[in-house]
């Protein structure tokens, strides 16, 4: 699916008055308004990240973009069509075809072994036994459990258990992966191990993910872009680099406040606008070049290490300036 998700000024009522105003539910003690007046694109190849804490609107927020839970106010719009013009069958299709789900709670049938959990995605959409069980056993193989094929969930541990969901999800093929609360139930070893294997997995084969996390260290990991909620509304919505450095409300810097910098900015953000020696020579085979999109904390040791400034260029190349030690201390400083 090369078409972006939108979401244009969406809410959600539990409870009210059906078809009320944005005004009436807000002001109904009948309603509880999970999600206000969202907007927002998710571009296609990119992992989107939605970020709060618990009653943020977050996992509403993701069961909107499959059609689980119905908008009150507002379009979800899905390759281009709002999402309500989907009869049953379409919406049914749409999720065998574009969108796979990968639960907190790994979601398993404690009878099947981790191939046939694997396979299950694939036996819904009515694949051949032999076909859908070879794509179940190479998406298992990826994650790391080629040699647990034929044990039961109950004979696994938590981190290989949402092994197998992941790979269930990639078993399917989907273009869409929709990851709620994915790796919260993991212990933080497992929990970064995951997120090493879904960075990997997405390097190999880009796919459009939307994860739902209450974790900030975990969204900035693992993503291209953060929505960050509160109380049903969206804050802001960007790079991690851009919410840590241009907040736009106290909201997102509250948030922010005890994120690591080094492990948000970039060296393109810090560069300082000058080349690293008067005679700078791309290609000159001693000189160390770094790119813009390195993060502080990767390119500290290299840095250092350097015996002066070290080149930094953008994606095409071109020298944007460059770094020292003292340059990287002053932007951790701030």
């Amino acid at each position: 699916m090369n078409e972006p998700i939108r979401l244009r000024q969406v809410w959600k009522s539990f409870g009210g008055r059906p078809g009320a105003s944005p005004a009436e539910l807000l002001q109904s003690s009948d309603a509880r308004v999970a999600v206000q007046d969202v907007s927002l694109e998710v571009r296609a190849g990119e992992i989107f990240v939605v970020m709060g804490l618990s009653g943020s609107g977050k996992s509403t927020l993701l069961r909107m973009i499959n059609g689980l839970i119905i908008p009150s106010l507002g379009i979800v719009e899905i390759e281009g069509r709002p999402l309500h013009q989907f009869n049953r069958g379409e919406l049914r299709a749409l999720r065998r075809r574009s969108m796979s789900m990968v639960f907190q709670s790994f979601a398993l049938f404690p009878q099947r072994s981790a191939l046939e959990n694997a396979a299950f995605g694939l036996e819904v959409a009515g694949v051949p036994h032999r076909q859908r069980l070879a794509r179940a056993q190479q998406a298992l193989e990826r994650v790391g459990l080629g040699g647990d094929l034929h044990r039961k969930p109950d004979q696994l541990s938590g981190g290989m258990r949402q092994r197998v969901g992941l790979a269930r999800a990639l078993a399917f093929d989907s273009p869409v992966l929709l990851m709620d609360e994915a790796f919260s139930a993991l212990d933080p070893l497992i929990r970064a191990d995951m997120q090493d294997l879904l960075l990997d997995l997405q390097r190999e084969h880009r796919r459009t993910i939307v994860f739902i996390s209450h974790d900030l260290d975990e969204a900035v990991r693992i993503g291209d872009r953060i929505a960050l909620m509160q109380d049903g509304r969206l804050l802001q919505c960007d790079t991690a680099e851009t919410l840590f450095r241009a907040p736009a409300e106290p909201a997102v810097a509250e948030f922010f406040r005890g994120v690591d910098p080094a492990g948000v900015l970039t060296l393109g953000a810090i560069a300082e606008p000058s080349p690293p020696t008067d005679g700078w020579d791309p290609k000159d085979p001693d000189l160390t070049v770094l790119s813009s999109a390195m993060l502080l904390k990767e390119a500290m040791p290299i840095v250092t290490a350097a015996n002066g400034p070290v080149a930094v260029v953008g994606n095409d190349h071109h020298l944007i300036g460059s770094v020292s030690p003292n340059t990287i201390l002053r932007a951790l400083s701030r």
